[in-house]
């Protein structure tokens, strides 16, 4: 059993409250809203962010109502993400199983993209909590501002380190944030240094939880709803291409330069940079960073909480993200 399972196992009342509310928030009255959402929700994923939600509320005090209306908003403006990245992207396959733009269309999709947002920021306003209101209304404006920089990024070619870590700091960190801001909150977490220490540990996870994301990219891998070279393919130059370009030298690097600024790649130019980012270091170097953020964030909460049983989960959980296959 993984660590992850463990702690979903240790989290399974809160878990089953978790996801029952997720079924009655979605249910509509019209017909094939409630046929999309069902379909949708046979492939939930690992949930990773509500566990986070409940896991800072652990922490910092009791899991009560709010916490698992704060935990749903969260998972909800992830997924809503999520269906509108699949439009942008006209992604027909996530975790092994069609999207909704895959099944039905774009236009549909958008529209449930919009129903999961408007539940979200619902049941944000239900906990009558204007710190979590304001966490969820934020998220959404990071995100949508971290795929606008990822775009401007592959068009204009910013190829440095500070850039790619900017963008992953908007896109994927500022979610993990936002779940220890709601997961505190709703305990009465009033502490601001306690707060802020958990909100660098959830930083920190999230630049592991997409640079792990990143390498998968460099890899032939089940499960994870994309081909290989995939990133490449959408002009997304990521951390072990990223470094190799910016360290190495010679002939052959100026080639890859070439090509890593070309707008349009063949697939044999995508094995090609993928080959010479393998080759010269750029996935040891990734997983370098992971352990150093890695070992930052376990020394921010071990400086910062006394030892618990929730101190030890999250630990497990870093650590599940950096480890994981898929």
């Amino acid at each position: 059993m993984t660590t992850f399972q463990t702690i979903q196992k240790t989290l399974a009342p809160e878990l089953k409250r978790l996801n029952d509310l997720i079924s009655a928030t979605l249910t509509s009255p019209n017909a094939l809203m409630n046929k999309v959402v069902s379909t949708y929700l046979e492939k939930k994923g690992k949930q990773i962010r509500p566990v986070m939600v409940i896991l800072s509320a652990r922490l910092l005090g009791e899991v009560n109502d709010n916490v698992i209306k704060g935990a749903v908003a969260v998972e909800l403006l992830h997924n809503a993400s999520l269906i509108h990245d699949d439009v942008v992207d006209d992604t027909r396959v996530r975790r092994d199983a069609q999207t909704i733009n895959g099944l039905w269309d774009n236009h549909l999709a958008v529209l449930v993209g919009d129903f999961f947002l408007s539940n979200s920021l619902i049941l944000a306003s239900e906990t009558g909590d204007i710190r979590i209101v304001e966490s969820i209304a934020s998220l959404g404006r990071l995100l949508s501002i971290g795929e606008l920089d990822e775009i401007y990024n592959a068009r204009y070619n910013h190829l440095d380190e500070e850039t790619y870590f900017k963008i992953i700091y908007r896109k994927t960190a500022s979610l993990f944030i936002s779940c220890a801001e709601v997961g505190a909150a709703a305990a009465g977490e009033k502490d601001a240094r306690r707060l802020e220490a958990l909100r660098e540990f959830a930083r920190l996870l999230g630049l592991c939880f997409q640079i792990k994301d990143d390498v998968f990219d460099y890899f032939a891998q089940g499960g994870i709803g994309k081909p290989t070279g995939n990133d490449l393919r959408e002009g997304k130059i990521t951390l072990p291409l990223l470094h190799v370009l910016e360290t190495h030298t010679g002939e052959e690097h100026g080639r890859m330069m070439e090509l890593a600024r070309k707008e349009m790649l063949t697939s044999e130019e995508i094995a090609a940079l993928i080959d010479y980012a393998v080759a010269n270091g750029g996935i040891e170097y990734a997983n370098q960073t992971m352990e150093r953020l890695r070992d930052e964030a376990c020394a921010i909460l071990r400086d910062n909480f006394p030892p618990s049983e929730t101190l030890d989960a999250f630990i497990s959980l870093i650590d599940f993200i950096i480890a994981r296959d898929h």
